[in-house]
């Protein structure tokens, strides 16, 4: 979620590149195989070179960041040289998804209270998440370490992060009270973000506004502290003029801040793309990334409203971190189209544990619906991607014979940068792979 603040990330031709040719074969039966070729086939060697070739750009500069940056040269000053710009990125991940998951034990609903440390520890961790993030970037350039490989890994941090950012406020707020509200916040911050990746795949430059992460970062941390010093009663207390609970002003903040944001990024995504008759920078249609996070969405939605035993409810946390995680996989996706200049599939093992939901719905929930839930969230497509996409190869799979580490290990490989040098190595542990990145 560190966007612009680290000072520009990490860091051929556009023709249209399928994993998969159809050859001579009728377009139908080509769309037909596309749909059941699961999961996703590993990256050809033209995307990988266009993934070796690729630079970051970026535009725009947030209000806070120029203040920000001294801190920041600061801090990555007393970072030793030994230490991986990757390692950085990923311990301070750990520690925010550590303090959400405090929230979420005290509070499986987001509407109990939880001790004041936890909001106080949760407001700390997203302090040094931030901090963290920020620097890795210059971490990489200050040891001659930048890879696109390390701008794929942070985006993909990034992408998880954003899924225990919004849960945790939502806690903090106890916004569960209102399922309508923890609902529209929850997905409105990984739209967004997804958003903010969109238009990158269709304009090839990463845009930063005035009122951008940082920003949105330092009011959460803010309003964590506020449940600390005031208790969580604070937002429960009624707004004199408005006569509405304090909780909903964050919501109706967030409101107005998906309108304003979503002006500017659709503005840039119907302006045309970069590519051959305004298309994105991989010659697509610049609407087609709206299938991806439009069926995640749907899907939720319809989900929640048609549960027979209030599913959402009930669950909200598990809810959020289930269809969080599809969300972060896919736009995981789409930073490696973009990063490919490649066409973006929609197809998905992500969709299954949403699709298991929807059919027991769908027949009458002759299983329990909060056994499914936990099933979907357990799913293994979800963990297995973040060795997959976000490129952390603390295990080393087979690559013949495992789909999902396959494009990890084709990137490394084009990178050389593998983490082994034994291929035949089964789930073995390999902790010098961060410092490969």
């Amino acid at each position: 979620m560190s966007g612009h603040r680290s000072s520009r990330k990490r860091c051929g031709e556009s023709r249209l590149e399928s994993p998969m040719d159809c050859g001579h074969v009728p377009a139908t039966v080509c769309v037909l195989r596309k749909l059941v070729q699961l999961p996703t086939p590993p990256l050809s060697k033209h995307q990988l070179k266009r993934l070796e070739e690729h630079k970051y750009q970026s535009a725009g500069q947030s209000l806070l960041e120029p203040l920000m940056q001294g801190y920041w040269e600061w801090l990555v000053g007393r970072i030793p040289a030994w230490i991986a710009p990757n390692l950085i990125t990923i311990i301070g991940l750990l520690i925010n998804i550590c303090t959400t998951v405090i929230l979420v034990y005290y509070c499986p609903t987001a509407a109990e209270q939880a001790p004041p440390w936890a909001y106080l520890a949760c407001a700390c961790g997203l302090f040094i998440y931030q901090s963290l993030d920020a620097i890795d970037g210059k971490q990489a350039r200050r040891t001659n370490s930048s890879t696109p490989l390390g701008e794929l890994f942070d985006h993909g941090c990034d992408s998880l992060s954003t899924v225990f950012v919004v849960l945790g406020t939502c806690i903090a707020v106890q916004l569960g009270t209102n399922p309508d509200w923890m609902f529209f916040c929850c997905f409105a911050g990984t739209f967004m973000f997804y958003c903010a990746h969109w238009q990158t795949y269709v304009s090839g430059t990463l845009r930063f506004g005035i009122i951008d992460v940082t920003e949105v970062q330092i009011f959460i941390i803010i309003m964590h502290l506020l449940a600390v010093i005031g208790g969580p009663s604070f937002w429960q207390s009624m707004i004199p003029v408005l006569n509405i609970q304090m909780k909903i002003f964050p919501a109706l903040c967030t409101v107005a801040g998906t309108i304003f944001s979503c002006t500017n990024y659709f503005g840039v995504i119907f302006t045309g793309g970069v590519g051959k008759n305004g298309s994105t920078i991989a010659g697509t249609s610049v609407l087609s990334p709206f299938l991806h996070i439009g069926s995640v969405i749907v899907l939720a939605a319809m989900i929640y409203k048609k549960s027979a035993v209030q599913l959402f409810e009930k669950h909200p946390c598990l809810y959020i971190l289930t269809f969080g995680f599809v969300s972060a996989k896919i736009t995981n996706k789409l930073v490696v189209a973009h990063m490919t200049k490649s066409e973006m599939h929609l197809h998905d093992t992500a969709f299954i544990g949403p699709a298991l939901l929807f059919l027991d719905q769908y027949f009458n929930s002759f299983i329990d619906e909060y056994i499914v839930l936990w099933i979907a969230m357990v799913s293994r497509s979800y963990f297995l991607f973040i060795g997959d996409l976000l490129c952390i190869c603390l295990f080393t799979h087979t690559p013949h014979t495992h789909t999902v580490c396959a494009s990890c290990v084709q990137i490394t490989h084009r990178l050389h940068q593998l983490c082994t040098d034994d291929s035949n190595k089964a789930w073995t542990w390999e902790p010098s792979c961060l410092n490969q990145f």
